[in-house]
């Protein structure tokens, strides 16, 4: 096992590669290109850049969180598969980068949920929290919560171009239920596991945030967290 920290790069994250290195233990980072869109392939030269940045630094990069599922995809629309293709590809570009594990989730709309993101611990120390009872029924609500938290920077999942689609995502994934979700996701997964294999990398799904559903949408794993699919 080797030791690393998240890492939103240079132009999206305060923290430094000097100072993760000086973490003890901590060998590389958990990478990710933030301004690729969902659905776009991953150019070789953002990927090549981005290793050599965080090389450079002392650091390694073996995995990617997250490489971002469109939602045609989620939803299951006629046009998921030029998504897939796309994924495919920058599977294929990534692990030519050495990278050997991709994070990401299948979540709709929201990739995570949070009613707190400063979130004070009985030892003073900081952290974001999920309670249920605080989290408001208007999802728009949620939203105006969040980016007067976000501290000026774009968060992973709550990029402003996202949320301004939020309205329509909705309307979108009405007639999307856990079922055809994980329907969705089978689909998916069936489609890039061979590319994956063929290139030796790992894909590691993060589990639902919360999981179970939120403002109507469905969830496709279960309350434990465990996702059972039929393959």
């Amino acid at each position: 096992m080797e030791m690393t920290m998240r890492w939103f790069g240079s132009n999206a994250d305060k923290i430094k590669l000097s100072e993760i290195a000086q973490v003890p233990g901590v060998k590389g980072v958990v990478g990710m290109i933030m301004d690729i869109p969902a659905g776009e392939i991953w150019p070789k030269e953002r990927i090549k850049a981005l290793k050599e940045e965080i090389e450079a630094a002392g650091l390694s990069l073996k995995v990617i969180e997250s490489v971002n599922i469109h939602d045609d995809i989620k939803i299951g629309l006629p046009t998921r598969d030029k998504y897939i293709e796309n994924y495919k590809e920058t599977i294929r570009n990534l692990a030519e980068f050495g990278i050997e594990v991709i994070c990401y989730n299948f979540m709709p709309v929201f990739d995570w949920l949070k009613s707190d993101l400063d979130y004070h611990l009985s030892d003073n120390s900081q952290t974001m929290a999920f309670i249920a009872g605080d989290i408001p029924a208007n999802p728009q609500e949620i939203i105006d919560r969040v980016q007067a938290a976000d501290g000026g920077f774009s968060l992973p999942g709550w990029e402003p171009e996202r949320l301004s689609e939020v309205r329509g995502l909705f309307e979108a994934y009405k007639n999307v239920d856990e079922h055809k979700l994980r329907e969705n996701f089978a689909y998916f997964l069936k489609a890039i596991i061979p590319t994956c294999e063929e290139v030796g990398i790992k894909m590691a799904v993060h589990p639902d945030d919360p999981p179970y559903p939120m403002f109507g949408l469905p969830r496709g794993g279960e309350k434990s967290g465990r996702f059972r699919l039929d393959m």
